[in-house]
C-alpha cells in the first residue's frame, strides 16, 4: 500500500504554494509514494485580501478539513510568517484539530514545516521553532529537513531561504520576491528526504 504523504499550506502571495509544489516534485520522485496538496480555508474577507493584492487561491489544490488530516501517513505543513510566527490562517486550522488531538488520530505521525517570511529578519527559525508546538501536541514525530541538502546549505554567494528547520523563501515586504532556483531545491530535496522518512516509518 503506498505512502500518502499531505501537503498543507496557506499562501498570500502564492510564495508557500509554489514551495508546496516543488515538495510534491521531490515527494512523488519516491517509489510506492502518493502526494496530494491542500490548502487551508481562508479567513480574510475578500476585500481585504484584494486591498493586500494577494494571490488567489489555487483551484488544484482542494480546501482541506480538520478530520482529512487523520487520513495521511505523513503531513508537511506551509505557511508564511506574522511576527516571527505562522499566519492567523494556518493556527485557526491548527485550533480546528482539536477532535483529532482527543483521539490521538495524528500521535506518531511525521510531519515537517516548510514557510515564507518578508525579510531575511522575519523569522525563518522561529517560526518553525513556535509551530513545533501544535505538533507537540498531538505527539506527531517533527522530521526536519537537517543539513541533509549538503554544500549549497552552507554557501553564503546570495540571500537565500530555507534552514535545517525546513525549506523556505523570502518573499519581500511586498510580495514580490519569488522563490530562487537554490530555495526550489532545497523545496524539492525536503519533499524527498520527507517521503523517504515516512515510508519508513510507515513499514514499521
Amino acid at each position: 500500500m503506498a505512502t500518502k504523504i499531505y501537503i498543507v499550506y496557506y499562501s498570500t502571495y502564492g510564495h508557500v504554494a509554489t514551495l508546496a509544489e516543488e515538495i510534491k516534485k521531490g515527494a512523488e520522485s519516491v517509489p510506492d509514494v502518493e502526494v496530494t496538496v491542500w490548502r487551508v480555508a481562508e479567513t480574510l474577507p475578500e476585500e481585504v485580501l484584494a486591498k493586500m493584492h494577494a494571490a488567489p487561491g489555487r483551484e488544484d489544490h482542494p480546501v482541506i478539513t480538520a478530520s482529512q488530516l487523520a487520513e495521511a501517513d505523513g503531513v508537511l505543513f506551509g505557511f508564511p510568517t506574522r511576527f516571527g510566527m505562522m499566519a492567523a490562517q494556518m493556527k485557526a486550522f491548527f485550533d480546528s484539530t482539536g477532535g483529532l488531538w482527543q483521539s490521538g488520530a495524528l500521535a506518531g505521525k511525521p510531519a515537517g514545516l516548510f514557510l515564507s517570511t518578508g525579510t531575511q529578519g522575519g523569522g525563518q527559525e522561529t517560526t518553525a521553532l513556535t509551530a513545533i508546538t501544535q505538533l507537540t501536541h498531538h505527539g506527531m514525530v517533527y522530521v526536519p529537513v537537517g543539513y541533509t541538502h549538503g554544500a549549497g546549505m552552507f554557501t553564503m554567494d546570495e540571500v537565500k531561504g530555507g534552514s535545517p528547520y525546513g525549506s523556505g523563501t523570502f518573499a519581500s515586504t511586498d510580495g514580490s520576491r519569488k522563490p530562487s532556483v537554490a530555495e526550489l531545491a532545497l523545496a524539492e530535496h525536503q519533499g524527498k528526504y520527507f517521503a523517504g522518512i515516512a515510508k519508513k516509518l510507515k513499514a514499521v
